[in-house]
C-alpha cells in the first residue's frame, strides 16, 4: 500500500488499456473480449486464475435455451423473480449464451443428462476445473498479462472523476502493485462472508466495496442472503441434484420433497427446522440408470459422499444450511446500460459483482442463469471497456478513499468471528425482523470502529485480511439496511414481522449509492 501502513517490497507499476479485476468466468470472458477488440489487457486475480473461485468447484451448465423455448423459460423465471425481473435483459442473455457457449464447450464438455430437471437438459456442460483451466489458456494465448495472487484493494480515480486503474498487493512477494488503466472491468465476485462453502474464500465483497468508494450504485442487497444446503460438516454446496431429493425430520417423517432452488433453503418446508433439530436428506427420485450421470456431473459432491461412506441414493444423510450470500443471491453493483457500465465513468461490471435483479429479482440465479450471466456480461463489459480505452490516454489515478490496511491479523480475526456469528445463522439472516436487523447494523458499526483502531502491521497478508473484513462488513451492513427498509417478505427476503408480500408498494428495487446507507 502507498499509505503509512507498512513497508512492503518494491512496487510493481504497470499501465494498460483495460484492467480486469477477477479471474473467474466473468473476468476471463471480459479479458478475451477486450483483447479481441484490440486492447492491451492486464488481468489480476486474488488466487490463481484458472483454479480459484466458486466456478472452479462447479460443473458448468448454462441458461441455454433454443429460440422457440425462450418465452416459456422467461415466464418461469419471471415467476421466481417475484415481479422484479426485466424481460429485455433475459432475452439478451439467452441470445448471447446460445450463440457463444457452444463455440467454447462443444470441444471441451459433454452432453448433460437429458432427464435432469424434467428433460430440459441435454446441453453441453463442462466441469469447472476443465472450464477455467481452458479459459486461462485462451487468455494467455490471446496475449493478456495475468497477475496471479494479486488481489486488488482499491480503485483509482483521475482528475476527471473517472476510474483510472487499481492498486493491490502481490501476496507471495509481499509487494505492492499499481496498474494505471484507461478502463476497468470489475469481475471480482460477490461475498459469502467466509462461510466455508467451497471455492468462496476469495469472495469477500471486495468488488462492491471498491466500487462504492468511487460512488457506484448498488442494489438488491436484501436478496443477498441465499442459503444452500451441504452435508453436515461439508462444504460442497452444489445443490442442483437436491431437486430430486426428499427431506426428513429427526423422527424420519418427510417434511419436503424436491428443492426450491430459486429461494434456497428458504424455499423449503424444512427451513424452520434448521437450528432446532437435525434435518436429513436422500436422493429418492433418481432412477438407478441415471445415477452415473449425476456422479459425472458433480464429482466434488460425490467424492464428499464417498469419503463419508454414504450412498445418497439409498441412505439418509444429515444436512445443514450454508450461507452463500451474494455469490448466489442477486445483489451487487448496479448495471446502468446494455454494455454493463456502472454508474462510475470508466468502470464496467460483470458476473457476481453485479446486481442480477433484472434476471432473477428476489430469487437466485444459482447455476445456469448465473453462468450465462458471467459469459454474457463478461463479453459485453470487456468489449465496451476496450472501445472506451481507445478514446484517450489514462490519467494519473488517486484513491477516492484511503482503505483500511495493514491491520494485524491477530487483532482483526476476532472481529470476523463476531460478524459471522451475527449474520451466518439462518435463524438471524434467513428469518429476519426489525430487532435482529437493527442489532446487525449496530454490530457492524461497532466492528468497523474497532477495525479502524486495530494495531497496524507491515506485511501484505495482514493488509489484505483487514481489507477483506472491510468488504464483508460493508456487505453485511448494506444487506441489513436494505432488508430493514423492505417491510415485506419476497423471495429469499423473509421478514417474520412482515410475512406478506406487498406488490403494490414493493414491486420495485431498492438502490443505494456509494458508502451511504440511504436507500431509494
Amino acid at each position: 500500500m502507498a499509505d503509512g501502513a507498512g513497508h512492503f517490497g518494491a512496487e510493481l507499476h504497470l499501465a494498460t488499456d483495460v484492467l480486469v479485476i477477477g479471474g473467474g468466468p466473468a473476468g476471463t470472458w471480459a479479458a478475451l473480449a477486450a483483447r479481441a477488440a484490440g486492447a492491451e489487457v492486464i488481468l489480476v486475480d486474488k488466487g490463481w486464475c484458472g483454479a480459484s473461485g466458486v466456478g472452479a468447484a462447479a460443473t458448468i451448465g448454462h441458461w441455454w435455451v433454443a429460440p422457440e423455448g425462450r418465452a416459456a423459460a422467461m415466464a418461469a423465471k419471471a415467476v421466481d423473480a417475484c415481479g422484479l425481473a426485466d424481460e429485455a435483459w433475459m432475452e439478451r442473455v439467452l441470445a448471447e449464451t446460445w450463440a457463444s457457449w457452444p463455440r467454447f464447450a462443444e470441444s471441451r464438455g459433454y452432453v448433460g443428462d437429458p432427464t435432469y430437471r424434467s428433460g430440459r437438459g441435454g446441453q453441453v456442460v463442462v466441469q469447472g476445473p476443465v472450464y477455467l483451466r481452458e479459459m486461462r489458456r485462451l487468455v494467455l494465448r490471446a496475449g493478456v498479462t495475468i497477475l496471479d495472487h494479486a488481489p486488488a484493494v482499491s480503485l483509482l480515480m483521475d482528475a476527471a472523476w473517472r476510474c483510472a486503474g487499481a492498486e493491490g498487493v502481490l501476496r507471495q512477494k509481499d509487494q505492492r502493485w499499481r496498474v494505471d488503466a484507461r478502463a476497468v472491468v470489475m469481475a471480482a465476485g460477490g461475498s459469502a462472508l467466509r462461510s466455508g462453502c467451497i471455492g468462496s474464500s476469495v469472495n469477500t465483497g471486495d468488488a462492491l466495496l471498491m466500487a462504492a468508494e468511487l460512488g457506484a450504485e448498488w442494489s438488491g442487497m436484501e436478496f443477498s442472503n441465499y442459503y444452500g444446503i451441504v452435508p453436515k460438516g461439508g462444504s460442497v454446496d452444489k445443490n442442483g441434484y437436491l431437486l430430486q431429493a426428499a427431506f426428513f425430520d429427526a423422527a424420519g417423517h418427510q417434511v419436503h420433497l424436491g428443492w426450491s432452488s430459486p429461494y434456497g433453503v428458504m424455499g423449503t418446508a424444512a427451513a424452520p427446522l434448521f437450528g432446532h433439530e437435525p434435518v436429513f436428506c436422500q436422493f429418492t427420485q433418481v432412477p438407478e440408470a441415471n445415477r452415473p450421470f449425476l456422479r459425472a456431473g458433480q464429482p466434488n459432491l460425490f467424492t464428499q459422499f464417498d469419503r463419508l461412506g454414504v450412498d445418497p441414493f439409498t441412505q439418509k444423510f444429515e444436512v445443514e444450511p450454508m450461507f452463500e450470500g451474494s455469490v448466489r443471491g442477486s445483489g451487487g453493483i448496479v448495471v446502468k446500460g446494455p454494455d454493463c457500465a456502472s454508474s462510475v465513468p470508466g468502470l464496467w461490471v460483470a458476473g457476481d459483482a453485479a446486481s442480477r435483479e433484472m434476471l432473477v429479482g428476489a430469487s437466485s440465479g444459482a447455476g445456469a442463469i448465473n453462468a450465462a450471466w458471467t459469459l454474457a456480461s463478461g463479453r459485453w463489459a470487456g468489449l465496451a471497456a476496450a472501445r472506451s480505452a481507445r478514446e484517450g490516454a489514462p490519467g494519473r489515478g488517486e484513491r477516492a478513499r484511503e482503505p483500511v490496511s495493514g491491520r494485524r491479523i491477530a487483532a482483526v480475526r476476532p472481529l470476523l468471528q463476531a460478524l459471522q456469528a451475527e449474520v451466518l445463522p439462518i435463524r438471524r439472516n434467513g428469518f429476519r425482523c426489525d430487532r435482529t436487523l437493527n442489532e446487525t447494523l449496530a454490530l457492524t458499526a461497532e466492528l468497523e470502529d474497532e477495525l479502524q483502531t486495530a494495531p497496524r502491521a507491515a506485511d501484505a497478508r495482514s493488509a489484505l485480511f483487514a481489507r477483506e473484513l472491510s468488504g464483508m462488513l460493508f456487505h453485511a451492513r448494506t444487506g441489513a439496511s436494505a432488508a430493514l427498509a423492505r417491510t415485506e417478505s419476497r423471495g429469499v427476503h423473509q421478514r417474520t414481522d412482515f410475512p406478506a408480500t406487498s406488490p403494490c408498494t414493493w414491486q420495485r428495487r431498492l438502490a443505494g449509492r456509494g458508502l451511504d446507507m440511504t436507500l431509494r
